[in-house]
């Protein structure tokens, strides 16, 4: 491992219905890549997004309080990001550095809009991830005091392109591939990589919009 990246850990954790099993071939190519990788896994069905996100703020507390480590850096994906930015909006340490956003609902998805009347009720997270000006994640301040890259999915039949973004600074890229094969492409894992070095993304790849 170098040098530059031995007092830095790299923070995953998944999505909605998703489990810490998916994040395995991501974390094994960063490790590679030289960084001190931790995954935080969790029971997404049923539990309110508020809830998952406390108990990753406990979770991230402790990584801050580790002397071994002087940054913390995110890996997100999904649902995951939205309990990353209240986590870290928690938890308030300066030692959180930079945070990747994988195919974040940062505005809200259109599936859940669509399914919270039927399903709200019983998955709590549907009826908080709505792309509603009211629901839960559309309530949220944008994250501060961290540097963010966000990489949306062009064939993402799940959230919209748009609703990757937020209203601060950040890098944004697109890839071709679906809402959860971001997970396992290699090139996903270069640009992360990148922005956890440099705080960008590999430069020919960037979308032209990189800060909204």
């Amino acid at each position: 491992m170098g040098d530059d990246n031995r007092r830095e850990l790299v923070v995953l954790t998944h999505g909605f219905m998703g489990h810490r099993l998916m994040l395995h071939l991501l974390a094994r190519r960063l490790r590679r890549a030289g960084w001190n990788i931790d995954i935080w896994g969790y029971e997404s069905f049923v539990t309110s997004v508020r809830t998952h996100a406390h108990r990753f703020s406990d979770f991230l507390a402790e990584r801050c309080n580790d002397e071994r480590y002087d940054r913390i850096h995110l890996v997100t994906h999904s649902m995951g990001c939205i309990i990353g930015r209240m986590a870290i909006d928690q938890v308030q340490s300066r030692k959180i550095s930079r945070f990747v956003m994988l195919t974040p609902p940062n505005r809200g998805s259109f599936v859940a809009t669509r399914t919270a009347k039927l399903f709200g009720r019983l998955f709590r997270p549907v009826a908080e991830l709505t792309t509603e000006h009211d629901s839960l994640v559309n309530s949220l301040a944008d994250p501060a005091h961290v540097e963010i890259g966000v990489i949306a999915a062009e064939q993402d039949a799940l959230v919209s392109l748009e609703s990757t973004r937020l209203g601060v600074p950040h890098e944004h890229i697109t890839l071709p591939c679906l809402h959860s094969a971001v997970l396992f492409r290699r090139d996903a894992a270069n640009h992360i990589h990148s922005f956890l070095k440099t705080g960008r993304f590999q430069h020919a790849y960037r979308d032209a919009k990189t800060a909204t």
